[in-house]
């Protein structure tokens, strides 16, 4: 049985690893190398290392960070945030990381995910998005780009399967209405998007308890789980999450290990 993951996500910006509401009023909550391998040891399944500031300002990742990142710790390093070519992703890569997601630029460029997808695999192409509900519309929700500041008209359901078909092997799906606010995930759209597609599907945006995460998995139906301000601020554990998870029968790797 397919083991489900749990991931610590580091939003970065300036060098330093940050925290806030739906990406506004941001706190400082250390540094990424140190915080990667203290996840890593306590049990964490995947490390994901979002530069939230590359789109808005135009640059590409922090490649150097990364490369510190990815010599701390030994479980796959996801990294999203200013890749806007092939080439970029190439560097990415050799800067250590296992998988490179696309958001921003993906919607620029709708032909990256598949160029990307060619030349690397689908295995390394994560397609990252960050979705805010429609008011008065049931059941939709638009993708929204540059850290969730800037609205793209495009339905994010849509959106997700056009990505998927082009060649992502992998949906990082973030609730900007439920970002930062520990209020659990949007499972209605978690379900959606699951039922859909056949690629694994990261939960991210509301995790406020370790049942939050246990729910995203058995009522949601995702593969794995994402979160950042109850790790970071020591509200819950990687271990409490997987305790949980697997009192409700999900399987996890359980025990802790940067190996």
């Amino acid at each position: 049985m397919l083991l489900r993951r749990v991931i610590p996500c580091l939003d970065v910006k300036d060098g330093r690893v940050v925290k806030g509401v739906r990406f506004v009023d941001l706190t400082d909550e250390g540094d990424p190398p140190e915080l990667a391998r203290r996840y890593a040891e306590a049990g964490a399944d995947e490390i994901c290392f979002l530069d939230i500031t590359a789109a808005p300002e135009g640059r590409g990742t922090l490649l150097d960070i990364v490369e510190r990142t990815a010599s701390q710790v030994f479980v796959p390093l996801s990294v999203g945030g200013g890749v806007r070519s092939a080439l970029e992703m190439r560097d990415v890569l050799r800067a250590g990381a296992d998988k490179v997601a696309v958001n921003t630029a993906a919607v620029d460029d709708p032909g990256l995910v598949r160029t990307c997808a060619r030349r690397f695999g689908s295995q390394c192409v994560v397609i990252s998005v960050d979705a805010r509900r429609v008011p008065d519309e049931e059941a939709r929700w638009e993708v929204v780009v540059q850290g969730g500041r800037k609205p793209t008209g495009l339905d994010a359901i849509e959106w997700i399967d056009r990505c998927v078909e082009n060649g992502a092997g992998e949906v990082l799906l973030t609730s900007i209405d439920r970002d930062g606010t520990q209020e659990g995930f949007d499972i209605e759209l978690l379900r959606i998007v699951t039922d859909r597609v056949h690629v694994p599907v990261i939960a991210s945006g509301g995790a406020g308890s370790p049942a939050d995460m246990t729910a995203a998995v058995t009522q949601g139906n995702a593969d794995a789980v994402l979160a950042a301000s109850i790790f970071h601020r020591d509200i819950h554990s990687i271990e409490a999450v997987k305790a949980d998870m697997a009192a409700a029968g999900v399987p996890v790797r359980l025990g802790g290990g940067n190996t």
